[in-house]
């Protein structure tokens, strides 16, 4: 079925594209060529209320709900897949983990903050050697008196170099397993707290990547963030709402792929016509722009359920794994429609293959997509 967007949706909808239009999309190119992290811009995004686009205005955030919050990460994508990326980890990981399982001291101390751009947040629960496989993180947390001490590394953290919150999931309970693991928060300039390599990536590269290292990182007994020993599955919780975002940066990459196809189509000129008047060209067309409208209902459905306090495991993991792989595929037909162009770093397909790739992999790979989906209509 179709869903309507409300005049809210609307408007959110122009508001985001002008100022990606002018304040991003001009600029996308060279941020990517030089790694260039533009963190004002992220910050010009915080004063719009976009960094606490799911916070309640008590705590100083926009009060979006979920359908909303899609168009606003589908509308950065169109622009710049990275400042997608990097607003998506800010408020789907970090603010969100905070927002539902913090203690009202935590909520009234760090979301303002966070959603008002005056920080920037990141969410830390890979490490080199767990991937995929989460619960096997070594990363530990001990309490020692007041304080607690944690030890480890995590890598692959979007905004790694420049956050000035981290929450952090570190084993507290080695004995019981994934309900062995606890959150923290931890901030930025906390004794033992060092950010690590940024990593040279193939796309996003706008969107800071770096590994983050704990060597004896003291911080209040306070920090622990939730339960003692549910950390693990309150991170997968929060990634139920995480994925929707990605699946929303996907969709609003391969909107952006087919545009500039449908725009090259009509001005590039062989055996004296349009390559749009090829029937070659034309169902390349048809076929992208409906596995566009399919992944976007996907989309639709499950930040609708979402925002009606609904379990969405199933249909997170749809969307993403829909979307995200409809956006390479996509972009890949971007590519072959604009020929030896595609290959060129001048037009834009190459670039959104690229920054489209990482959906496929980030907050859970397409095979762990698929394990939820076959869990859930299993059960």
């Amino acid at each position: 079925m179709a869903f309507d967007e409300s005049q809210e949706q609307q408007i959110l909808r122009e508001t985001i594209r002008d100022f990606a239009k002018a304040e991003i999309a001009p600029h996308a190119r060279e941020w990517d060529e030089r790694q260039e992290f533009p963190l004002e811009v992220v910050r010009r995004l915080g004063k719009m209320g976009m960094l606490g686009a799911l916070v309640d205005p008590e705590y100083g955030g926009a009060g979006l709900g979920y359908p909303e919050y899609v168009v606003l990460i589908e509308e950065l994508a169109r622009a710049d897949g990275a400042i997608a990326l990097s607003v998506a980890a800010h408020n789907s990981l970090c603010v969100h983990h905070i927002d539902r399982f913090g203690t009202e001291a935590q909520k009234s101390t760090f979301l303002p903050r966070l959603a008002s751009g005056e920080a920037l947040g990141a969410w830390a629960l890979t490490e080199p050697g767990s991937g995929s496989d989460a619960a096997a993180a070594r990363t530990r947390a001990v309490q020692d008196g007041g304080e607690w001490v944690l030890n480890g590394t995590k890598n692959f953290i979007t905004h790694g170099t420049y956050a000035d919150v981290f929450v952090v999931m570190a084993v507290t309970d080695p004995e019981e397993g994934a309900r062995g693991m606890s959150a923290f928060i931890v901030e930025k300039g906390a004794p033992g707290l060092i950010s690590g390599k940024k990593e040279d990536k193939l796309g996003c590269r706008a969107s800071d990547t770096a590994s983050v290292l704990m060597e004896e990182c003291r911080i209040p007994k306070d920090r622990l963030l939730g339960e003692r020993g549910q950390g693990f599955i309150d991170s997968l919780k929060v990634l139920d709402g995480g994925r929707i975002g990605i699946a929303a940066m996907a969709l609003g990459l391969a909107e952006s792929a087919l545009e500039c196809s449908i725009r090259y189509a009509q001005e590039r000129f062989q055996f004296g016509q349009p390559i749009a008047g090829f029937q070659s060209v034309q169902f390349k067309l048809a076929d992208m722009a409906t596995r566009i409208e399919a992944a976007r209902l996907l989309i639709q459905q499950a930040a609708r359920l979402k925002e009606q306090g609904k379990s969405t495991p199933k249909h997170s993991s749809m969307a993403k794994l829909y979307a995200s792989e409809t956006a390479v595929w996509v972009a890949e037909q971007a590519i072959q429609i604009h020929g030896g162009y595609g290959y060129i770093k001048e037009y834009p397909p190459e670039r959104i293959w690229r920054d489209a790739k990482i959906c496929t992999i980030g907050e859970g790979t397409s095979e762990i997509q698929r394990i939820v989906i076959s869990k859930e209509i299993l059960a």
